[in-house]
């Protein structure tokens, strides 16, 4: 049965909770709860496990913080047995608009702490990412709190939106193959129904 790694990248303690740094974590939650499993504490990770389609997801959010994620990730890809092209982490970008997601095999850290420490962990950049786009509306100098802030109310449908679409990539990511997943999200814009 093929297994795959689902990481969602995020911070742990309430403070952080629903924060736009981490909307890795708000993915995976969606999708364990679409599925009907559950999150139990693990060893540097709150682990889910689910069966769908004849393919076990093994889903984390690192207990480790976001700049330390690199020992979970590496953790529970040894501890599984799942290759790396099978594993998927989930993962905010600044770069990005609030309209796109964009799934790539490969690719820098992009300046982000938490892939930064996943990719010197592995050893290679070379891991399928979900850059789930937080746009970059934040004065000079205020990278920091707007990372950490909450959605505004009126960002919040197109975000529910994309989460449920992330949820479809993560099995089309399993179930067709990531060339074609890719061809399928990367040139969407997502825009709410008026």
């Amino acid at each position: 049965m093929p297994k795959f790694l689902i990481i969602g990248l995020g911070n742990p303690g309430s403070e952080y909770a629903h924060t736009r740094h981490n909307i890795g974590f708000d993915v995976v939650n969606a999708f364990v709860s679409k599925h009907n499993a559950a999150f139990q504490p693990g060893r540097l990770a709150e682990v889910a496990e689910i069966k769908w389609k004849g393919k076990i997801f093994v889903c984390i959010k690192p207990s480790t913080f976001m700049n330390l994620s690199g020992r979970s990730v590496k953790y529970w890809l040894e501890k599984e047995k799942i290759a790396i092209e099978n594993s998927l982490t989930i993962v905010d970008d600044l770069a990005l608009p609030l309209s796109k997601l964009r799934l790539r095999k490969k690719g820098s850290d992009a300046g982000h702490n938490g892939l930064r420490d996943i990719q010197d962990s592995l050893g290679t950049d070379a891991y399928p990412k979900l850059r789930f786009g937080i746009g970059n509306e934040f004065p000079k100098g205020m990278q920091v709190d707007f990372v950490l802030s909450q959605w505004l109310p009126e960002e919040m449908p197109l975000i529910k939106l994309k989460i449920e679409k992330s949820i479809e990539i993560i099995e089309d990511f399993a179930s067709i193959g990531i060339d074609r997943t890719m061809s399928n999200i990367n040139n969407f814009i997502f825009s709410t129904p008026i």
